[in-house]
């Protein structure tokens, strides 16, 4: 019996680890080959007592099978949990009461710029910035005192010692002993919170230094928000009442009021700003002139949802605006009053005169006081010279001659083109007063004109002045220069001088004529600007080509439109109004008080030679202004003592006549050849056809 027993033993290391199966097993025990008739009574209770052990004991291997499956179970959920504790994008610690970390994922270590296995045992406070410390206790405090649920921000210190600002939600769990805090960083909305903090601070000053009032309508809740000054403005006191329409409207002189509503609904409608002006009529009957502007917001369906906007008080202004209307008025009427007196004046005189006419001593009377009044005008009024002198200036350009009024029909000519303008002429006969005419009546006149003298650079900045430079192009240059094409983009540049450029620097200027384009000295880009260009030279350039100190290629590209400018000595008749606008030019400027030029003066003038043109005539004038005692000009220079001619020199009658014939070849080409009519030559140059058609016959002029 002892073997049926052993036989039929489960061993466990021998049983399978489905509990299904250990069950099965279980209840096929009973169905043994020993029987309860071939045992003794004790051997039966034996068995039954063998029995029932192995079944407890499958019993416990199902349950022990069963227990190792959960702990599987939870042991992959911990694998789990433990990921999502690590690499969550919220910091999570466990904290106890008195602020020591027990335990704190990836995210909160970096939060506090630390490994995680140093942080754990330290305390949390240390990582507070000083003006959170206080906070955090007190946070600490209430959470392990109430055991609710609590949230809080402080800041945390840093290493580069930027704001870090984060948000705790914290609560204990367990026995109370220990809380477990989520921690996220909120620094960027805190930042932007107090930027707008800030903002909304810097508007509300500005207001309130400007003196505005303002205001915000919440349409369909009717809604109204003030500010003092709008309380202010509508004469009650601060919280004297509660900011409604209808508060405000009823402080609207009643004879504007209807006149503003109207604005407000139309533009409402049209859904546009609002501009208006009105009165308010306080309590205690002051009248104040206020001007509102506003402005609405519509919802999604075009209802208007939002009005807001400003208030300025007007009153000094419409009072100071009335008292100039009332002043104007008495003007007018004194204006008027003195008028007629002068008509009543006048017409004695003229009952006078004709008394007069019909005596002959009072003739004779006439006639001397006639005579001493033309002595004065001989001697030359100045200020209706300078009146006279006006009726024949072209901006800063004095004359009339035929000379000078040619010049001026060519700068009106070219003025409004983009062309490329060449002006000859010797020193100081003005060159850069045409440039400057010529800048002022064009397209560009709103940019600048600038000016470049290459006769005053130094021969090694010219290149930097005119196209600019890169910093460290040579020994020196510390700082990166922008050149003068550059300053011209969009204008006009006047380079004065133009002969005395380096020929080594003339090839660049022709590449900006041709393509609008250049690069900085040391700089590899290439930098296009619009720029109209306008020359000048006093020296005859043919020469200088020929000489190979000028590029003819870059001549061809400045002579698109030469102008000739005569010098002073070829338009005598312009000295008078010359010498009468530097006159009351230097008499403003010294304040002097000449007002005569005797006609011996201006003719001795108008006899010199004037090697140095209009700049030399305004010398001597300046000379005689500062040295002249009385009202009378006296001019000290010996001009008698310099070369007199009326003749040009041969070298001048050379340069213009081939100046001349070279404008006609040029105004023949540009009009394909035609002399007469409409648009033809004659009509630009001025010139009778028959005259022009002589002058091609003397130049020898062929079409080809």
């Amino acid at each position: 019996m002892g073997n049926d027993i052993s036989e039929n033993r489960l061993e466990v290391g021998e049983m399978p680890h489905g509990s299904s199966h250990l069950r099965r097993r279980a209840e096929e025990l009973p169905a043994t080959e020993t029987t309860a008739e071939q045992l003794p009574r004790t051997g039966k209770e034996a068995l039954r007592l063998l029995h029932e052990l192995q079944v407890h004991q499958l019993e416990l291997e199902m349950q022990n099978v069963e227990l190792r499956r959960i702990r599987d179970e939870v042991e992959t959920a911990l694998e789990k949990y433990a990921d999502l504790f690590d690499f969550a994008p919220v910091g999570y610690f466990t904290l106890d009461s008195g602020g020591i970390i027990r335990s704190v994922n990836f995210t909160g270590a970096a939060y506090l710029g630390g490994e995680r296995s140093r942080l754990i045992g330290r305390r949390f406070g240390l990582y507070v910035a000083e003006e959170s410390r206080r906070h955090f206790t007190g946070f600490l405090g209430e959470i392990f005192a109430g055991k609710e649920k609590k949230s809080g921000v402080v800041s945390l210190k840093r290493e580069e010692n930027a704001p870090f600002f984060i948000q705790m939600e914290a609560v204990v769990f367990g026995a109370g002993e220990e809380c477990r805090v989520a921690v996220l960083d909120i620094t960027e909305r805190k930042l932007a919170q107090e930027a707008l903090r800030q903002k909304e601070e810097r508007l509300t000053l500005a207001l309130d230094a400007a003196q505005m009032a303002t205001w915000d309508w919440h349409v369909p809740s009717g809604a109204v928000v003030w500010n003092e000054k709008h309380y202010q403005m509508m004469g009650y006191e601060p919280g004297e009442v509660k900011p409604t329409y209808e508060a405000w409207i009823n402080r609207v002189h009643h004879d504007d009021r209807d006149a503003v509503q109207a604005v407000i609904r139309r533009h409402m409608a049209l859904r546009q700003a609002y501009t208006t002006d009105f009165r308010t009529l306080w309590s205690d009957g002051t009248i104040r002139w206020l001007e509102a502007r506003g402005n609405f917001e519509y919802d999604a369906d075009g209802r208007p949802f939002h009005c807001y906007g400003v208030i300025v008080d007007t009153t000094e202004q419409k009072l100071v605006e009335q008292e100039l209307h009332r002043a104007h008025n008495e003007l007018e009427v004194r204006v008027d009053e003195r008028t007629e007196e002068l008509r009543k004046a006048i017409r004695q005189l003229t009952h006078e005169v004709e008394e007069r006419k019909e005596a002959e001593d009072s003739l004779r009377e006439a006639y001397a006081e006639i005579t001493r009044l033309k002595d004065r005008l001989q001697a030359e009024n100045i200020y209706l010279r300078h009146e006279d002198a006006q009726q024949h200036n072209f901006g800063d350009i004095i004359g009339h001659s035929s000379a000078i009024s040619h010049v001026f029909l060519l700068v009106k000519q070219v003025a409004p083109m983009n062309a490329t303008v060449l002006l000859l002429g010797e020193t100081g006969v003005g060159k850069g007063v045409i440039a400057r005419a010529i800048h002022s009546r064009s397209a560009r006149k709103e940019r600048p004109l600038i000016t470049v003298n290459c006769a005053s650079l130094p021969a090694n900045l010219v290149e930097s002045e005119l196209f600019g430079r890169e910093r460290g192009a040579f020994t020196g240059a510390g700082e990166r220069q922008i050149g003068r094409f550059e300053l011209a983009d969009g204008g006009t540049i006047f380079l004065d001088e133009i002969g005395e450029m380096p020929l080594e620097l003339q090839s660049k200027l022709l590449r900006v004529i041709q393509d609008g384009e250049f690069e900085r000295l040391g700089g590899p880009r290439t930098i296009k600007v619009d720029v109209r260009i306008i020359a000048a030279s006093n020296r005859v350039m043919e020469e200088e080509i020929r000489n190979g100190r000028f590029r003819n290629d870059l001549f061809y590209r400045l002579n698109v439109f030469p102008i000739l400018l005569p010098p002073l000595r070829q338009r005598p008749e312009d000295i008078p109004l010359l010498v009468t606008h530097f006159v009351a030019k230097f008499n403003k400027k010294m304040g002097k008080k000449i007002s005569s030029i005797p006609k011996d003066t201006l003719k001795l003038l108008q006899q010199y030679h004037w090697p140095g043109n209009v700049r030399e005539l305004e010398s001597v004038i300046e000379r005689a202004v500062i040295t002249s005692r009385g009202n009378v000009l006296e001019v000290v220079d010996r001009l008698d003592t310099y070369r007199k001619s009326s003749v040009p020199a041969e070298h001048d009658i050379k340069a213009l006549a081939e100046l001349e014939q070279h404008h006609i070849l040029q105004v023949l080409q540009q009009t394909g050849w035609r002399i007469e009519g409409k648009g033809g030559a004659a009509l630009i140059l001025g010139l009778n056809p028959s005259t022009l058609r002589a002058r091609i016959r003397k130049y020898g002029i062929l079409r080809h």
